[in-house]
């Protein structure tokens, strides 16, 4: 084989790499403003006012007959949705490992999110039921989606690109989720123009993105492709691994089988569990600050858009910017940097004065230039932790971090509520959650760790 025809290669493979990788970042501008116009906006304020129409004199709501604040509704919503996505995604990560098919399980995760963010329209009156269950639905649905979509990074780039290119991808759904909020604002701040009133200005926003969400998912579904296994291998070739796969339950017997294999990487287990930690902080602070917003400062909702706003902004700057510097110093050090910077930001945040927009937009401001950058590192880290082949199995643990502890925060959030009535002793505690996940990291060997999953060392990590 001649040089020139070995260099055509190369550049048909670098051109391929290339569109998937474009394709994987619309994956981000399409689901991203489910976080940011849903999750972290509208939801959270529309639903607690939904939940303390249908609260008796107490202000208790009575789903399946437990008594809960009406205050505390959607914090708890959200702590259900993570343990159902918690018992969906390792099954799902081992079917896309096991078959090699990630992007039908992808689409079916998007579009049943998107389905039910869209139904959100229909959340009116007293419906606190109805919105906890879309919420429950999309929530979990966005876990699961996001875990196969994060699986596909260390197939679509080479060891040296994954910095940049998660970069780039949290780049474009902060990007995404700006544009969404900006057409929200108007809507939102116009709607008597519009001739809806301020209830049917939210649903249609919550709609909108879902149809968003929906709509762009074709790109990455068209773009991305799936790759044929080392399981499809061994089927053919009729190896003790085929026997492997004909058993009636391959899903729990998988599962089984990556957390036997995960205790082989005890160093890719110790990141994982800093990053349990810290993201837990990170992921509550998303979806309760729009509560605390709005209750404890007494801040309206149009100064909450425009934070909200002003986070994602600044998110799209702070991620590339801490790509760069995670070229110059490392992810693990660059990370480091943004969970000091989260625990003063955090901090800060507790002696925000109530009624005052201005210092409000300033702690924005601070959580916008570290939140996609943190997020951004963490996964494109992580990708050189996992072992050739178990992409989707252990992006399953990884997102199980990500979101399968996240429940702890939100649960910690609306505890302290419930027992104190106060946010901000509620948001004084996520500070813990900074210092922990900053003490174990600091501990991984991510030179080490890497060597262990059997992946080439990047001259900066």
């Amino acid at each position: 084989m001649g040089t020139g025809t070995v260099r055509t290669e190369a550049a048909d493979e670098a051109a391929g790499r290339r569109r998937e990788q474009r394709g994987w970042y619309f994956y981000d501008w399409a689901c991203s403003v489910y976080s940011t116009s849903v999750l972290t906006v509208f939801l959270g304020p529309y639903l607690t006012s939904v939940a303390r129409e249908a609260a008796d004199a107490d202000g208790f709501v009575h789903p399946l007959g437990i008594p809960v604040r009406a205050g505390s509704f959607f914090a708890y919503s959200v702590s259900l949705s993570v343990i159902v996505a918690v018992l969906v995604m390792p099954l799902v990560g081992a079917a896309a490992d096991r078959t090699g098919r990630k992007k039908p399980l992808l689409g079916a995760a998007a579009y049943t999110g998107a389905t039910a963010t869209t139904a959100m329209f229909f959340l009116d009156g007293d419906r606190y039921l109805l919105g906890g269950v879309l919420l429950i639905v999309a929530n979990a649905a966005q876990s699961v989606a996001m875990m196969l979509y994060n699986s596909y990074l260390p197939q679509i780039s080479r060891p040296e690109e994954r910095d940049a290119v998660s970069s780039r991808g949290w780049a474009f759904g902060y990007a995404s989720g700006s544009l969404m909020l900006i057409m929200n604002l108007v809507l939102y701040l116009a709607h008597d123009s519009f001739g809806v009133s301020e209830g049917m200005a939210i649903r249609i926003c919550l709609a909108s993105a879902g149809l968003w969400w929906g709509g762009f998912a074709l790109i990455p579904l068209r773009r991305l492709r799936d790759r044929r296994t080392t399981r499809d291998t061994a089927k053919a070739s009729g190896t003790e691994e085929e026997k492997a796969g004909k058993t009636t339950a391959p899903g729990f017997r998988q599962l089984a089988a990556t957390f036997r294999d995960m205790r082989r990487h005890p160093l890719t287990l110790a990141f994982l569990l800093a990053y349990l930690i810290y993201n837990d902080g990170i992921q509550t602070v998303i979806s309760q600050a729009s509560i605390y917003g709005s209750e404890e400062l007494g801040l309206g909702q149009s100064t909450l858009i425009g934070a909200v706003l002003l986070v994602q902004i600044l998110a799209v700057a702070g991620a590339l910017t801490m790509g760069r510097l995670a070229r110059i110093y490392g992810a693990k050090r660059t990370i480091l940097g943004s969970l000091v910077a989260w625990t003063v930001t955090l901090a800060a945040g507790y002696f925000l004065p109530a009624g005052a927009p201005v210092w409000f937009f300033v702690l924005a401001a601070g959580i916008g230039l570290v939140l996609g950058g943190s997020q951004a590192l963490s996964r494109s880290l992580f990708s050189h932790l996992v072992p050739p082949g178990k992409e989707a199995e252990y992006f399953a643990a990884y997102e199980m971090s990500d979101r399968g502890m996240s429940w702890l925060g939100p649960l910690l959030f609306g505890l302290t509520y419930q027992l104190t009535g106060s946010y901000r002793d509620a948001i004084i505690s996520l500070v813990a959650f900074f210092v922990i996940g900053f003490a174990l990291l600091a501990r991984v060997p991510v030179r080490r760790a890497i060597s262990d999953a059997g992946n080439p060392v990047p001259t900066t990590i």
